[in-house]
């Protein structure tokens, strides 16, 4: 058993708290966590934590989102009522970090679009072969600047600037930014020329050419012209990383401990310690135990983003490595933006095992495991740390090509393990973070944990 410690479970994922504690061999700390009918939250902690190391676990998952955003202000709340209650020190525990992962432009928030079967079908009516190649079309590129300088009829003013080109010349055009041509003194239109005499510039007389305007001039929609934006950027989309690390210090984290984060670089928007765990042991031991013949299989990325983690897991088992290239680039920007999957390396007649550490809406992944179907693989495994399962995931996934799939409980799955049955096996990561609580309030070094060998 461990003194002077407490651990505060929020209401994200109580059974992981439970097995926490259980590990810990202690019980959870007492607390009142709930809502006024106005909606705000309360929390009153009911045990003493003056003095002692308090750890509260809060996972950044809300049930397809609903609620998500309150499980953090929760978060929040119960660190700071912790530091007003004299605690020696908070960390707070994240097996899922939140706002770490933001959806991809055009992807709508509510997942890529699942196509039905038929279209006399229900909703539910998915194949195979339905699975979308690519996120739905109809999406503003910005609404917010739809009627814009007198665009009445509400036409998105940044499809019609991409529409067009703009001329960006380096000489003088000989009119002025309002329409009107430069003239010198007495009136007559003018332009830069060259004397043949010394070589001196002066102005003489020329005929007026056509204006070039940049994209800001709004005001002049009729001159410009097919503006072509650069692939993959991102106009006017809030990064919340920052601001998230910033609240949590603010309400009084003095640590965090979390696991696979989805962008290793979220660590740096923190001022206190933050410990990132791997789920790969755990990933690795399941190849290890329930895939026959492990080391004739192809370890698979199913994009560039995951080919680190996948690689490590294939060096350290020695296990052939293969890579889906997948990008996004527009060919017209008034089309939706193509999605093409390419496979680089050779996965016939061979066990697929896809490595990643979150599956969301499900749309690459199950994407991944049709192409390694087309390509010949005998069976697909997806082995990933965060199963999220948001949107139309689980039908999607049920009607994939996924011969099995594998998450941790890092988010409850007693729902999605009861819809998926045994397509669904759940890993435990409750001793990972018993053990990581443990040896950080004994100041041990938590090394060993990331000891993947």
């Amino acid at each position: 058993m461990v003194r002077n410690i407490v651990v505060l479970g929020g209401n994200s994922h109580p059974s992981l708290v439970e097995s926490v504690c259980g590990a810990l061999g202690l019980p959870p700390c007492n607390r009142i966590l709930g809502k006024f009918s106005s909606g705000e939250s309360r929390c009153e902690i009911q045990d003493s934590v003056r003095g002692k190391d308090v750890y509260i676990i809060q996972t950044g998952f809300g049930g397809n989102g609903a609620r998500l955003n309150d499980h953090f202000m929760d978060l929040c709340i119960m660190i700071s009522a912790c530091k007003t209650g004299s605690a020696r020190r908070v960390t707070a525990v994240l097996p899922l970090f939140p706002y770490s992962r933001q959806p991809d432009l055009p992807y709508k928030k509510s997942g890529a679009p699942l196509f039905k079967a038929s279209s006399e079908g229900s909703k539910n009516d998915y194949t195979f072969d339905s699975v979308p190649p690519t996120p739905g079309p109809g999406m503003p590129k910005s609404a917010g600047l739809a009627g814009l300088a007198g665009l009445a009829n509400g036409t998105d003013i940044t499809n019609r600037l991409l529409k067009m080109s703009v001329t960006n010349g380096n000489e003088s055009t000989g009119k002025l930014p309002n329409g009107n041509a430069k003239t010198n003194g007495d009136g007559f239109p003018f332009t830069n020329g060259t004397n043949g005499v010394n070589g001196s510039r002066e102005l003489t007389p020329t005929t007026p050419k056509p204006a070039s305007y940049t994209t800001h001039d709004y005001v002049n929609l009729s001159l410009v012209s097919s503006f072509q934006a650069k692939p993959g950027y991102k106009q006017w989309v809030a990064q919340a990383g920052t601001l998230v690390a910033n609240l949590m210090t603010c309400a009084g984290a003095d640590h965090v401990i979390t696991m696979d984060l989805h962008d290793p670089q979220v660590q740096g928007f923190f001022d206190v310690p933050v410990d990132n765990l791997y789920g790969r042991p755990l990933l690795q031991q399941y190849i290890q135990r329930n895939i026959p013949n492990y080391k004739d299989a192809v370890i698979i990325s199913p994009d560039a983003g995951g080919a680190k983690r996948a690689t490590a897991i294939a060096d350290s088992m020695q296990i052939d490595f293969a890579l889906i290239h997948k990008e996004r680039r527009p060919t017209r920007i008034t089309d939706r933006q193509n999605a093409s999957m390419i496979l680089v390396g050779n996965v016939s007649d061979r066990v697929c095992i896809l490595i990643d550490d979150i599956v969301d809406t499900g749309n690459t992944i199950t994407r991944a495991a049709k192409l390694l179907k087309k390509e010949g693989a005998t069976k697909i495994y997806a082995l990933l740390t965060h199963g999220v399962f948001s949107d139309d995931a689980v039908s999607r996934i049920n009607a994939s090509a996924l011969d099995k799939v594998v998450v941790t409980n890092s988010v409850p799955q007693a729902e999605h393990k009861a819809r998926l049955g045994a397509k669904l096996d759940v890993l435990d990561i409750a001793p990972i973070f018993a053990e990581a609580i443990r040896r950080v309030h004994h100041g041990e070094s938590i090394s060993v944990l990331f000891n993947q060998d």
